[in-house]
């Protein structure tokens, strides 16, 4: 059984060094109490996911935590010398400096150069600008990786980012998960971050905290761990968390059958996962979702046919050339590319807002296309209604995933209470406003559904509601995003854009990074000179790519042996996990008994221990008899 999260503070091992404490935070706005008596710590080595809704507090936690927003009451503590960097979302860069200026100040090259942490940095982030550019010249974007950039070349016990991924490509946020992986050796430093992309915590975090109700539950692992937990504690909560407990147990259905790369998990953990989820149905019936959809669609959807497309003024070179592809009814497409490739360009060749140079795009009869722009222009115009009034505008019931449902009830799916329906929609937040631009749209009963970077304003529970709504969603889904899990959730089929061209890529993802990477290896690392520092970083990547390659495979004696110690781990950790359940049980029982409590609580931080320990040795084996 998943460990129960722990409020306020988790355990760690001995050992560790304890870098910086919030002790009884307390933070009350004019409207409500955001923190009340909290108590936190970071220690050396942890690596902190900071999950929640809109407006619970994530980012105002991790000022205090910096040192940039007093608390009302209690204190923030640090360990002596320890140093911490922040990113935050304001922008406070000097339009006046050059992008070199703001990432390495004023040393010479020459010294940062022979750096590789800052090597790597500017590579990975910022390779696509000029570097004595001024910083005002440049996009809201680039800014953003400008100010990622020159926390992440500095020296920090402890980093702090508040969404880093945003403004960054499926490339830049691999690559941002593959440094901080790699910037600190194992057990020092902290990282604590708060971001929408499940990916990135998942690949990144060893911890997840979750800001609610004034208060912060501390769970063990990334996001994964985390919404198995989470489902194990909504489990035992009051029938008044029913609803929210289904949609989490849908997510972890999806984290196991979904996603491969996922399952390389010891099995006991699986075994766990599967009793959660053994009476949860397939995500998507595809076979019925392909059915209903050709019922309405007939056969045609949109058809490109040698599409060529670029614009007035470029130097002749399209942004998209001989795209062939037909779309099928019910298929549910991720579209991917680096920034300015051409996804945008697409889906407007798609819905018909850009017409193509030659080339055809033929659409079928009955096709109803609507788009969820990047934009909220849609409701612009209606912004002095209350959420009740826009959605009487609609007819009185619709059928989702077989049921009738009034429009206030597909609302409530994505997360709106009740009080919210008399709300004006000028007031709503960014994410409500988003999340009440879908239902609108798909109130409007399209057959083809396009999505051009969907998760904008949107935290992490209210992404899993927007998925659940999509997957009872009959029709023909297009979307194009840099989030790596909401592509992968949603859609079943990936095509990417390379070299003005459309592919289609059966490993999904991960081929499209691999792809990228061989692409770029190719154009030599980038467009301009190549200087003495990139050149290093050039060939620290192809060590590092040289030491990442598999080993030969080992003999079948060699395997025999391997296979015979996977399975007396496997089998200490059943027993472990059966003395974890013992003390627990033992736990609930003394649990007015302080001394036995603390007795038990240092079995059990042994034997959890132990288990780590295990899991490690366990993946290590497995890795080479795959």
């Amino acid at each position: 059984m998943p460990s129960a999260p722990v409020r306020g503070r988790a355990p760690y091992p001995v050992g560790v060094v304890h870098l910086l404490g919030a002790q009884d935070i307390g933070l009350e706005f004019p409207t409500r109490h955001l923190f009340t008596d909290l108590t936190i710590g970071i220690n050396s080595g942890d690596r902190i996911g900071v999950v929640g809704r809109n407006g619970d507090g994530k980012s105002t936690l991790l000022r205090i935590l910096a040192g940039r927003l007093q608390p009302d009451t209690g204190s923030v503590v640090r360990r002596r010398d320890v140093t911490v960097g922040m990113l935050d979302q304001a922008d406070t860069l000097d339009p006046e400096q050059s992008v070199a200026a703001v990432v390495v100040g004023d040393r010479p090259e020459h010294e940062w150069a022979g750096d590789p942490r800052i090597r790597d940095v500017l590579d990975g982030l910022l390779g696509d600008l000029d570097r004595r550019s001024p910083v005002g010249e440049l996009s809201g974007g680039q800014r953003r990786r400008v100010a990622l950039a020159a926390l992440l070349a500095g020296d920090f016990d402890i980093v702090i980012l508040d969404e880093p991924t945003n403004h960054l490509d499926i490339e830049g946020v691999s690559w941002l998960a593959d440094h901080l992986n790699r910037r600190w050796r194992p057990g020092d430093g902290a990282l604590v971050v708060v971001t929408h992309d499940r990916w990135f915590l998942d690949a990144v975090c060893t911890l997840t905290w979750e800001v609610h109700d004034a208060v912060v539950d501390v769970f063990e692992g990334g996001y994964a761990a985390y919404v198995l937990q989470r489902v194990e504690r909504d489990r035992m909560a009051a029938a008044t968390e029913a609803k929210r407990q289904n949609l989490m147990r849908k997510e972890l259905a999806w984290l196991r059958r979904g996603a491969p790369a996922r399952t390389a998990k010891p099995r006991f953990r699986i075994e766990a996962a599967n009793a959660l989820i053994e009476d949860v149905p397939p995500i998507r019936d595809t076979v019925q979702l392909q059915q209903l959809a050709t019922a309405r669609l007939g056969k045609d959807v949109v058809d490109l046919l040698d599409v060529s497309v670029g614009y007035s003024g470029d130097s002749g070179e399209p942004v998209l050339e001989h795209v062939e592809w037909r779309i099928a009814p019910g298929e549910r497409t991720g579209i991917l590319g680096a920034n300015g490739a051409g996804k945008t360009t697409l889906l407007k060749l798609i819905t018909g807002a850009v017409q193509p140079d030659s080339g055809r795009v033929k659409t079928g009869k009955t096709v109803k296309i609507t788009t969820l722009s990047q934009q909220l222009d849609e409701l612009a115009a209606v912004d002095h209604l209350r959420v009740r009034e826009l959605l009487q505008t609609k007819r009185t019931e619709y059928v989702a995933g077989g049921k009738e449902q009034t429009p206030a009830q597909l609302l409530e799916q994505l997360g709106f209470g009740a009080a919210l329906l008399s709300t004006p929609i000028k007031d709503l937040s960014g994410g409500q406003r988003r999340r009440l631009q879908l239902l609108m749209i798909l109130l409007d009963e399209p057959n083809v559904l396009v999505l051009d970077e969907p998760t904008n304003d949107m935290d992490t529970d209210m992404l899993a509601a927007m998925e659940d709504l999509l997957d009872s969603w009959p029709g023909t889904l297009l979307v194009a995003t840099h989030d790596r899990y909401l592509l992968e959730r949603v859609t079943d089929q990936q095509y990417a854009i390379f070299d003005h061209r459309l592919r289609h890529l059966p490993g999904g993802v991960d081929q499209y990074l691999q792809l990228s990477a061989e692409s770029d290896s190719r154009a030599g690392g980038g467009d301009g000179p190549v200087t003495g520092g990139e050149k290093g970083a050039a060939e620290d990547g192809r060590r590092a790519a040289g030491a990442s390659r598999p080993e030969p495979k080992i003999s079948a004696a060699q395997a025999r042996l391997i296979n015979k110690e996977l399975s007396a781990i496997e089998r200490r950790l059943d027993r472990l996990q059966t003395q974890v359940a013992t003390i627990e049980a033992a736990m609930l029982a003394d649990s007015t008994d302080y001394t036995k409590l603390g007795e038990h609580n240092a079995r059990l931080e042994q034997v959890r221990g132990e288990q780590a320990e295990l899991e490690e040795k366990w993946l290590e084996l497995s890795v080479q008899v795959e």
